[in-house]
This record gives C-alpha cells, structure tokens and sequence, in this order.
C-alpha cells in the first residue's frame, strides 16, 4: 500500500468506521453520524477499498469489527481524538471558551449537583454546551472507552487501567434514620453502629451501594456484637433494590429503617421534620471521593478545566 492510497481516507470515514464500532449497528451508526445508512456504507466500502481490508463482518448481528478492523478502528480513534486537538489547541491560544462536554455522572451525584452547575456555567461560560448522561460508574468509563463520553464525574478510588483521574472534593456522608428506628433521636452515629440488617440500600451496581456496604464489614468486633445484639429486636426490612436515593428517602420519612446520604443529598433535606431524620457522624466521618475521570486528559483539556472550576464551587457551596 502506498502514501498516496492511504491520503485518500478521509476523517469523515475513519468516524464512520469508529461509530458501526461502537453501536454495533449500521442505522444505529448513522443516525449517531446524522447521515442516512447508505450514505455510511458507501463510504465504510471506500475506507476498506483504500486500505484494501475488511473492516466489519457483516454477517454478524451485532455487526463486529475483523480481527484487523479491530486493530485499524483502535487507531482511527486515535487519530480522530488528535485531529480534534488542533481546535482545542487554536482555542485555549486564543482564550476561547467554547464547545461540547459529553459529561457522565453517577445518578447519586447528578440531581444534587447538576441544577447549580449548569446555572453558573451557563452564567460564566454560556459557550459551553454539556451533554450529560447519568449512568452507573462502569456504563461511564465503558463510555470512555469508546469515546463516546469526554468525562466523567464518579466516586471510586480504585485505580482504572487506561483512565486518569482527579480528585476534585471529598463528600462526607450522613444518616437518615427513621422515626421508629432504634438509633433514632442520637445526636451522633459511628460505623459500629450500621447493620446491614435495618438499612435500605441501592441496588446492585451502584457504586454507592459498595461503599455503604463496605462501611458495613469494616464496624469490627465492637459493632458486630452491637449488631447481635440488636439484630433479634428489628423486624427485617423488606427485599427493595432500588436505583434512586429519593426512593430510599421517602421510606425513611414514613419511619421505616434508615439509610446513608451523601452531603449534596442531605443539603436537599430543608423541612424541619426531614432534618430532624438526619444524624451525623462521629469522627473519623466516612465519605467517599468525587473525581473526575477521563481516557485522555489532553482532549478539550481548557474546557474540562472550566468545568472543574464550577463544579468544585458549587459543591462547596452546597456542602
């Protein structure tokens, strides 16, 4: 294959071809590219005609890459996210503000620091348009894998192979414990007192969840004797997986059990009788840390600063 054969792909091919990729399907592809399917195929055929490779079996439902598909799509990510350095390098020059943030966030997270980040980005940087999701942790970094995602903002510290990361604040987190439940009216709580045994939880894949259960295994001798010895007196609390902190809340507040908030979750409590639920903890506080995670830190890098700028703002506010 010669120079001159490969200078007649072009970006608008390669993005084609990292698309059928990532949604595995060809109208799917194109309705992400907003052309119509033959447009896309056409020019997928021109892209393999010039490399002289098949990029995708197309017998296949979902449509997967070749084994050399696979090495050639790997690349044609790169080279799409370093052509896009060239506007994010003529920007940040130029002191431009201005673009598209595909942002995924934690659904733990997003309804209680969203409203006022977008309030003040809009105030500060009204040329930057943010394009969140809410997805659980692994539906994010699966989505920067893929690229479809420039950022994220999650809560875990375990280190991620191919993704860097960023603390941006530490988020403690607080009780809310119902009317009925035999560790209302404290005036503080420790992580010897949780049981697993009267706590309403998240469901499984919440990274929040794993945390609070994490609390649970780390109460030691002193708490799990405290939980044997309390554990006769409370009545089981019904099976209920839920996908929603508000869920959880509501139940609380009709005197059933309890469970752990985060901070920006329990600045939303502003009646009297719902702050009445809420106990701190005693020190050491357990809390978890908010980190913005990317696959490639240099991609719209002046933006993504921007926006860090808010966000720990605004939660700082809040907290």
């Amino acid at each position: 294959m010669t120079p001159l054969s490969l200078s007649q792909m072009t970006l608008t091919q390669l993005g084609y071809a990292v698309a059928v990729d990532t949604h595995r399907h060809f109208e799917r592809a194109a309705a992400a590219c907003n052309v119509s399917q033959p447009t896309l195929s056409m020019q997928l055929r021109k892209l393999e005609s010039t490399l002289g490779e098949t990029l995708f079996d197309r017998r296949s439902s979902p449509v997967v890459p070749t084994d050399m598909g696979r090495v050639l799509i790997a690349q044609a990510r790169v080279v799409l996210l370093e052509a896009a350095r060239i506007g994010d390098l003529r920007d940040a020059a130029s002191g431009t503000i201005e673009g598209e943030i595909r942002l995924g966030v934690i659904p733990t997270l997003a309804p209680y620091l969203l409203p006022a980040v977008l309030e003040v980005l809009a105030e500060r940087h009204p040329r930057i348009e943010l394009v969140v999701r809410e997805e659980v942790t692994e539906s994010v970094l699966d989505a920067l894998r893929v690229d479809t995602l420039d950022a994220g903002l999650v809560a875990t510290t375990t280190e991620l192979p191919g993704i860097v990361s960023r603390k941006l604040f530490q988020e403690p987190f607080v009780a809310y414990v119902g009317a009925s439940h035999r560790l209302a009216g404290r005036e503080r709580i420790s992580v010897t007192d949780l049981s697993p045994e009267d706590l309403w939880l998240l469901a499984d894949g919440h990274c929040f969840r794993t945390q609070v259960m994490s609390l649970c295994r780390q109460r030691g001798r002193a708490g799990a004797a405290s939980h044997r010895s309390v554990s006769r007196a409370v009545a089981p609390l019904a099976r209920f997986d839920s996908g929603n902190l508000e869920t959880l809340k509501r139940l609380v507040e009709r005197g059933t059990g309890m469970t752990l908030l985060p901070a920006l979750a329990a600045a939303e409590l502003t009646t009297a009788a719902q702050r009445r639920l809420l106990v701190p903890f005693s020190d050491p506080v357990p809390g978890r840390s908010i980190r913005l995670v990317r696959r490639r830190h240099h991609v719209r890098e002046h933006l993504v600063r921007a926006l860090v700028r808010v966000v720990q703002e605004v939660a700082s506010s809040i907290r």
